[in-house]
């Protein structure tokens, strides 16, 4: 039986980030897209810095070893190796943790793929809170830093279903892209049926007193934090935002109309990201609502256990629920 202390632990690198609340799960879904992109488009490669391991692209190394590269720990030299490739013809997803692709290879991002509008995709682990080992692991500042990149496509799944559906999707887009990822046994969230598209967001629920505004895992909670209100008596809609760039700003304005109030949720601190997208939004819009911004502080997070971590910064269902509780 486990103690306490146990269930708390700070996971070892190659353990699950993401916990699946009891929910079903996929095991590596973004591998799993790997294959079967490979089986069908013989253009698509495969490379890592020294992460295939954490990174889940090791069932594409497997099932095509000739079409995987692993360049070792130089983050800068995978953008660049993955721009050269691209120039040949083949469509290079280049996976490592989304703080070496955004704080190390910035300016390779920015140059190499986005300003010579290269067909690259950038797999980043580790997003936001799904880590313990602090602030040098821990990408709780990327979707700012890419957002700012023209051309440059950025993706934030919510969930198993989402990420193998983005996956198929950003190979066919004509571009450089950089998706956040969640591995191992990721949960399964979304309906079935449900479909992705570049630029699109989704009304998962529908309610009238507060909307959430939700992307990546924060969608997971904020479902379930719609649910226990609802049994409270307040009705809470949903939209999940899973495209930071290109940013559906009609779906984000309609949504905001139809609401008393708006709440953001993201795994991301919550300046530069979708809180700021969302008020910027309103502001063009001329939509006055007041806006809840639940997500990290503009600070470096300490190490620790990821439940313990997510709970302290308010990003547990539980927490959101008694955050929105306290503005109806």
């Amino acid at each position: 039986m486990s103690t306490p202390m146990e269930s708390v632990r700070t996971l070892a690198m190659g353990e699950n980030e993401a916990a699946a609340g009891g929910r079903a799960t996929v095991d590596a879904p973004f591998g799993r897209a790997m294959v079967t992109l490979g089986r069908s488009r013989p253009g698509i490669v495969g490379l890592t810095a020294d992460l295939g391991k954490y990174t889940d692209i090791l069932p594409f190394r497997d099932a095509f070893p000739d079409r995987f590269f692993n360049v070792g720990m130089a983050e800068q030299n995978l953008v660049a190796v993955a721009a050269g490739l691209a120039r040949t013809g083949k469509v290079p997803f280049a996976t490592t943790y989304g703080v070496f692709a955004t704080r190390r290879a910035f300016d390779f991002v920015a140059i190499a793929l986005a300003h010579s509008n290269l067909n690259v995709k950038l797999i980043a682990g580790l997003p936001g809170l799904t880590t313990g080992y602090g602030g040098t692991h821990q990408a709780i500042e990327d979707l700012a830093l890419m957002r700012m990149i023209p051309g440059l496509v950025v993706i934030d799944p919510c969930d198993a279903t989402e990420i193998e559906a983005a996956t198929l999707a950003i190979a066919d887009h004509d571009g450089p892209v950089y998706m956040r990822q969640l591995r191992g046994a990721v949960p399964v969230v979304l309906e079935p049926g449900y479909t992705f598209a570049i630029g699109k967001a989704r009304k998962l629920r529908s309610g009238a007193d507060i909307g959430i505004i939700s992307t990546g895992l924060m969608t997971e909670r904020a479902i379930d934090t719609a649910a226990m209100l609802e049994r409270r008596g307040i009705s809470v809609g949903v939209l999940h935002v899973p495209t930071i760039k290109p940013f559906d700003a009609d779906a984000v304005a309609e949504f905001a109309s139809s609401v008393g109030r708006i709440v953001t949720a993201e795994n991301h601190v919550i300046v530069g990201g979708l809180a700021s997208l969302v008020v910027e939004t309103l502001f063009d819009a001329g939509i006055q609502r007041k806006v809840t911004r639940i997500g990290l502080p503009d600070r470096y997070i300490e190490c620790g256990a990821v439940p313990t971590l997510q709970t302290k910064y308010g990003l547990t269902a539980e927490a959101m629920t008694a955050t929105i509780a306290a503005l109806a």
